[in-house]
């Protein structure tokens, strides 16, 4: 990947709460175009890391660097960077439409650039149809879609996801991965995802992140971490966790 132009730079990142260790000594890139899961149980720090990316938690020592410019201490609305969260995040009372356009309203955009960015942005999260709609009249899977078509219709350049499919069953799990990485091809966005599920991280990723014990402890390809784990917990955690369905995941993804 030494051609590959790196998009974030996490330089030793350190944080505590209350006296206790969350993340010890972070390091790592993303390049520009890649898809990174964050994959590890709960209270790893995965989640609070993402945090630390999007700007909403500071770190105690360290930086954050995109595209080269240190943004450590930036605000999240200054740093380019879009979140899909976990609960949708919707507003019940508006239609599809109006939430999607509500911060672009907020920043104050000509109506007719809102106009097209938000039927840009339906169009290619597959939700034209569902325009005037309420979002409880949705499912989980289309409410999550609309919480995509919201993030970009903000044109970030990086889209970061806080295990945005923990509440969704099964097969809309399934479809809705498949959807996200077609987008993300399609789009050539660099996205980061955070996950405690291993086969959501080894169909969608580039590349991931195990985190153990506020530690990052493998960041590789999904085939060489099934085939080389770095140690008895990637073993246990994601191997032995997988089995059988690994090398049937990997081949899908090739």
């Amino acid at each position: 990947m030494e051609n590959l132009k790196k998009k974030i730079n996490v330089s030793n990142i350190n944080k505590k709460f209350n006296g206790q260790i969350v993340l010890e000594d972070i390091s790592f890139d993303v390049f520009e175009g890649e898809f990174v899961s964050m994959l590890g149980s709960s209270g790893c720090g995965k989640t609070t890391l993402l945090r630390i990316l999007i700007g909403i938690e500071k770190p105690d020592t360290g930086e954050v660097f995109k595209d080269g410019v240190d943004i450590t201490n930036n605000p999240p609305s200054k740093r380019g960077m879009g979140l899909v969260f976990q609960n949708y995040a919707l507003f019940p009372n508006m239609s599809v439409w109006n939430n999607v356009a509500y911060a672009l309203k907020c920043q104050k955009l000509p109506k007719d650039e809102i106009k097209q960015r938000v039927d840009d942005v339906l169009a290619i999260v597959g939700l034209t149809n569902f325009a005037n709609k309420r979002p409880s009249k949705m499912s989980g899977g289309q409410q999550q879609r609309v919480a995509i078509a919201r993030t970009l219709a903000l044109n970030p350049d990086i889209i970061l996801f806080d295990e945005p499919m923990a509440a969704l069953d099964a097969d809309i799990r399934m479809s809705l991965r498949k959807e996200i990485k077609e987008l993300q091809k399609k789009l050539n966005k660099t996205m980061i995802y955070v996950t405690h599920d291993q086969e959501e991280a080894f169909s969608m990723s580039d590349r991931i992140i195990v985190m153990n014990d506020s530690h990052i402890v493998q960041f590789d390809t999904p085939n060489n971490i099934y085939k080389h784990p770095a140690n008895d917990f990637v073993k246990k955690f994601v191997v032995h966790h997988l089995d059988e369905k690994a090398q049937a995941i990997l081949d899908s993804t090739k």
